[in-house]
């Protein structure tokens, strides 16, 4: 009976999985034939969040450690993209994000060669700083980096294909797409790591990090090896922002913007895979529709925020699957 229940178990996981992949990404598909550009754009912004949540909770989630510094990883995708269109006059939007990868995975080895030699505060602290040693950097060498100004990133060309005449439509449909079939990709690779041999052994990290000592895994590669995997992620995130920003600027770099990447992890429900999504869309949705409401936005959306936290202290995934938990105990 075990062994039928073990063997079991991986061919009843795919199927409850398509049972709201499918019905999901037919929404997302859909979703700029029946919204408007501002929802459309609304919801590019947070599917681009929701690949640098997914990169950050590699670490929180998965690996046990909290970075502060991870707009450092954003900002320098989304830098990575202004210095090619200034310097080198690149327009690929394919060449943006192979830049961005090959120059945040050598970033997030110089953090991580650092950082992951501590844990708890420790670790959380040395990510701050270094990503504050970078905005100072953006925002000391000015001639280079535009200093408050900024660096323009401009609409490019996807799969050789020039931008429309009309921006905003060109975004709001075929930027769209571009951006949805990449955050599928990572989703499917970060899906493959998590369930990976090497995902249990950061799940094992995680949860003991003595014992996992003793049965010969080496702890700090291993989180080296999240750390360059998580900021390549986040890296990929900015790339993809920047061109819809349409501007680079060291306002990315502070470290309030990486409270931002850790609060919408939190919020979606960082014990769970799809949480960091979840909550990296209902933040941004959040975000724009207060600063629609009020000037004093930052307080509307600190108290929403708030109480979405002590009412759900699991995330909104966590309380998802509370309820369907109950709903299963009643039927039972």
């Amino acid at each position: 009976m075990t062994t039928a229940t073990t063997a079991a178990s991986p061919s009843r996981i795919p199927w409850r999985t398509l049972a709201w992949l499918i019905p999901i990404a037919a929404l997302l598909i859909v979703a700029p034939l029946v919204l408007d550009e501002f929802l459309t754009l609304t919801l590019m912004y947070g599917l681009i969040f929701a690949i640098a949540a997914l990169g950050f909770n590699l670490l929180l989630g998965y690996t046990g450690l909290l970075s502060f510094g991870h707009s450092a990883f954003f900002g320098g995708g989304a830098y990575t993209v202004a210095f090619m269109v200034k310097y080198l006059k690149i327009a690929s939007m394919e060449l943006f994000l192979a830049g961005s990868i090959l120059a945040n995975a050598i970033l997030s080895v110089l953090f991580g060669f650092v950082c992951v030699r501590y844990t708890r505060i420790f670790f959380g602290i040395l990510t701050l700083a270094l990503s504050q040693v970078l905005w100072s950097l953006a925002f000391k060498f000015f001639w280079v980096t535009g200093g408050t100004d900024g660096l323009r990133a401009p609409t490019p060309n996807l799969l050789g294909f020039a931008p429309n005449d009309d921006k905003m439509d060109f975004l709001a449909h075929r930027y769209y797409y571009y951006v949805l079939v990449v955050f599928a990709i990572c989703t499917f690779v970060m899906w493959v790591i998590v369930h990976s041999p090497f995902g249990k052994a950061l799940q094992a990290i995680r949860d003991n990090e003595t014992r996992a000592e003793f049965i010969g895994l080496r702890i700090r590669r291993y989180r080296l090896i999240a750390f360059v995997i998580s900021g390549t992620f986040t890296g990929i995130a900015g790339a993809l922002w920047a061109p819809l920003n349409g501007l680079a600027s060291p306002d990315i770099l502070i470290w309030t913007f990486s409270g931002e990447i850790v609060f919408m992890t939190v919020l979606g429900g960082f014990r769970t895979f799809v949480g960091p999504i979840v909550g990296a869309i209902a933040f941004n949705f959040l975000k724009t529709y207060a600063i629609g409401f009020t000037t004093y936005w930052q307080l509307l959306l600190g108290v929403v925020l708030v109480v979405l936290v002590l009412a759900l202290p699991t995330g909104i995934m966590g309380a998802v699957e509370r309820l369907v938990a109950k709903l299963k105990e009643k039927r039972t």
